[in-house]
């Protein structure tokens, strides 16, 4: 697992202090605020990817460094790549510093670029910090047989798309720069339904970040099935490169430079995209909460990623830690609102499908059999299905548990109950389990 703090590749070096700091006076205050709230950390992303785990291992540590120690709940709230999330915290929530946002990474640049929906300026986000700074990767299914990312200016990839964010733009950005002749499918609620898609072979493939892509791929990349094709980010990822894995700069070159595009053009809107990468996991609060509020989060945040048992939970779920500073982000954003609106025009146009992508309805997966095991106080329910085991994931807010038809908590199923699984699929969190005993 890494652990280090992050300087940007955008002119920022070190870790930049918390503006303003936070008086004893105030201190008390904020402490006499928390202790008596229950925080939301709204996640703008499905449950099951990355994002959604970042954002619950932050719920299960940071609470000890906020002044006051207030207790977390958590709350998916997916919908355009966090668009839907953000409008709420920034108009709707209460902005006092007991709600935070977990967002995914490009949602200040979308909103930069002037795209419909979002109701919130980026650069007036409290950003409060993020535990990684992502490279990217897309990957294929070896049984379509491309080893390189020269292939796909040739061979079109089913790549999965699930919504406005590396999954959709990647694939969409280097067709319409460098040639490439991906197609896209779009539909999938997050990547780890998408990541079941590929191994039935719906899809070809996914770009994402490396990170979840290692978790989420897991046994079915170790055991050579999966194969990282590019890499993309502002600085080379050790790992991708060892791998022999190529930056997708190296493919920036003026015999493929597509509509009248030059090189430069296309290296700059490369350097704006992956800036965003330089965010990682962001998490942020509604303009307008306190500052005094604002800073103690962001100072609880930076405590946070150095404690040993939240970095020791982090391993556990194979999560790398790279602190980015609330006010690094804050800095990373201003420099994309202050991008020439010439540049983010192209850039709007540049990160389109042009192809007609195909909509897919992601149907969920049925499985009924009698319970042999309930693990960690039935978050874990294990079934045996057609002679095997198989495991759901059971949420606590999420997932709908019935006994006999009235709705019940996990603990209260119990082993050689008939229940059936309504998921994604074996291993995934389940949408309803229904059972009989």
């Amino acid at each position: 697992m890494t652990i280090r703090t992050f300087g940007t590749a955008l002119g920022l070096t070190g870790v930049l202090a918390l503006a303003g700091g936070i008086s004893p006076a105030s201190a008390d205050a904020v402490s006499d605020f928390y202790k008596s709230k229950r925080m939301q950390m709204l996640v703008g992303s499905a449950p099951g990817g990355g994002y959604d785990t970042y954002a619950r291992l932050i719920t299960r540590h940071i609470g000890r460094y906020i002044p006051g120690k207030p207790k977390f709940i958590t709350k998916n709230m997916d919908g355009a790549g966090s668009i839907v999330v953000m409008n709420f915290v920034a108009n709707v929530a209460p902005k006092d510093g007991t709600v935070i946002a977990g967002l995914q990474r490009n949602i200040a640049l979308v909103q930069i670029m002037g795209t419909k929906g979002p109701q919130f300026k980026a650069e007036d986000i409290n950003w409060l910090g993020s535990l990684a700074n992502e490279a990217g990767v897309c990957a294929v299914d070896k049984r379509v047989g491309v080893t390189s990312f020269d292939q796909t200016f040739t061979k079109v990839l089913n790549m999965a798309g699930t919504g406005p964010n590396d999954t959709e733009i990647q694939p969409a950005l280097f067709n319409n720069t460098l040639g490439t002749v991906f197609s896209l499918i779009k539909g999938y609620p997050s990547t780890a339904p998408a990541h079941l898609a590929i191994q039935r072979g719906e899809v070809d493939g996914i770009c994402q970040s490396w990170s979840s892509f290692k978790v989420l791929s897991g046994k079915y990349y170790e055991d050579g099935n999966m194969v990282p094709l590019v890499q993309m980010s502002l600085k080379p990822n050790p790992e991708l490169s060892k791998l022999g894995v190529p930056m997708i700069y190296k493919y920036i070159t003026k015999e493929r430079m597509q509509g009248g595009l030059n090189v430069e053009q296309v290296t700059g809107i490369y350097n704006l995209v992956f800036a965003s990468k330089a965010m990682g996991r962001p998490f942020g609060m509604a303009p307008g909460v306190p500052k005094e509020r604002v800073n103690a989060i962001r100072a609880a945040f930076d405590a946070m990623a150095k404690d040993e048992k939240f970095l020791a939970d982090a391993k556990r779920q194979k999560r790398d830690v790279e602190l980015v500073t609330g006010q690094e982000i804050q800095d990373i954003v201003q420099k994309m609102a202050a991008t020439p609106k010439s540049d983010l025009k192209l850039l709007e146009d540049l990160q389109k499908y042009k192809g007609k992508a195909k909509v897919i309805k992601v149907e969920m997966a049925k499985h009924t059999g009698k319970v042999t095991a309930t693990k960690k106080g039935g978050r874990r329910i294990v079934i045996n299905y057609k002679g095997k085991d198989v495991t759901a994931k059971v949420s606590g807010s999420r997932t709908k548990v019935t006994l006999n038809g009235k709705k019940v908590k996990r603990k209260a199923i119990k082993v050689g109950m008939t229940c059936t699984f309504t998921y994604p699929g074996a291993g995934q969190e389940a949408k309803m389990i229904d059972c009989k005993g």
